[in-house]
């Protein structure tokens, strides 16, 4: 189904604000700017256009995102080297168009759940670099209180699920999440995001076939960054065209590098989704950094393969190009870079600053209704009391 054919069931099927809502993403600007990504592939659905409208002002507001986004997670990196960040930390330097884009073409009424790759999702998703950063040093003025840490950032205000340690186990949570929207007759989808090296797990497959019964509002977006772990993605795949593994549900190809195609093919897949059900995206991406912090990154893949991948394909580099090919000034560039280096490096000062929970918070908010009961320590007669306190006042 082409693009103005699933609007046109959007709006026969929803109503005529929502398929307003989404024609309007394409909406010209006085200086539109058009650009040709790479052609889409596609299993089962009529491809898109590859002739992408963009104008400056959104052209900026990407750079102005991704670089922040690149800037916190080179800032994550140093924090863990210099042991004030413990345990897991899985960065997503490279991988910022994805995550980019698929905001461009949703908004906060859609719902985001991912892996544990989750730290970007937070910022696009409404909160701070200070937060983030807070939550990785496990301080109280975390996104999650300090309690969650960098595998399970969660914004429920915003229609963030987290932030899931278990691979793959945000897949058919995802499709539950497009159920509740159907349910309650939103016009809303679930970006439900994974891996490469979650594409083959078993529950995939069964929430597929879930959504695919149920015509669930939901995406399946695989970011395909080619090494599962250490892995690389032909040496764990039988079949490594992940866009085509649903079988039955259709799916799409993108260039997971470009966010003006990211954009493009979610709104897309949104309008799919909401006339017709469950669609598959493959991100075709790459992340620079190793699968986390205590991976070097560079005994499966050489050092070539990386800095190619940053020469010839940066998301970033790519929207400055636009830019300074479209008349803003690589002066303007500088101080958009000072800027947000400022903002990052002003954000970890202040997580660095932050608190330690109490430990009280430990045993606080496991229910909603704690109805008395209590909980046994560690100790030999040992009990605490949960309480409910969503707020954490005290």
């Amino acid at each position: 189904m082409a693009l103005p054919a699933a609007i046109s069931g959007l709006k026969a099927k929803d109503g005529l604000q929502l398929g307003m809502s989404v024609a309007r993403l394409f909406a010209s600007a006085a200086s539109q700017i058009k650009v040709e990504v790479m052609p889409y592939k596609v299993h089962r659905i009529e491809a898109p256009s590859n002739i992408v409208g963009t104008n400056v002002p959104e052209l900026m507001s990407f750079y102005k995102l991704m670089y922040k986004l690149r800037r916190m997670e080179i800032a994550a990196d140093m924090m863990y080297k210099a042991k004030f960040i413990r345990g897991f930390c899985h960065l997503y330097d490279g991988q910022e168009a994805v995550l980019t884009g698929i905001e461009a073409a949703i908004t906060l009424e859609d719902s985001i759940i991912t892996s544990y790759r989750d730290h970007c999702q937070h910022i696009t998703r409404g909160g701070s670099v200070m937060e983030l950063m807070a939550e990785l040093m496990g301080k109280s003025e975390g996104s999650t209180r300090g309690l969650g840490g960098s595998m399970h950032i969660y914004n429920r205000k915003t229609n963030f699920y987290g932030g899931n340690g278990i691979v793959g186990a945000q897949i058919p949570l995802g499709a539950g999440i497009a159920l509740a929207h159907k349910y309650r007759g939103e016009p809303n989808v679930c970006i439900t995001m994974y891996g490469d090296g979650a594409a083959n797990q078993g529950q995939k497959y069964e929430a597929l076939n879930m959504a695919g019964l149920w015509n669930l509002p939901v995406i399946f977006v695989c970011e395909n960054n080619h090494y599962g772990m250490g892995t690389a993605e032909w040496r764990a795949a039988k079949s490594p065209n992940f866009y085509t593994r649903g079988d039955y549900i259709p799916g799409i190809k993108v260039d997971g590098m470009d966010v003006l195609a990211v954009k493009h093919a979610v709104a897309f897949a949104k309008a799919y989704a909401l006339a017709n059900g469950p669609i598959i995206m493959e991100m075709d991406t790459y992340r620079y950094h190793g699968h986390s912090m205590s991976d070097p990154g560079s005994t499966y893949r050489t050092r070539d393969e990386i800095n190619a991948m940053r020469t010839e394909r940066d998301p970033i580099e790519r929207v400055k190009k636009l830019l300074l090919s479209n008349g803003v000034e690589a002066g303007e560039l500088k101080r958009v870079d000072k800027d947000v280096k400022k903002e990052v490096d002003d954000a970890v000062e202040a997580a660095k600053a932050g608190t330690i929970p109490p430990d009280s918070w430990l045993w606080k908010n496991m229910y909603v209704a704690p109805l008395g009961g209590e909980m046994r320590g560690v100790l030999p007669g040992q009990y605490h009391a949960p309480d409910f306190d969503p707020e954490y006042k005290s």
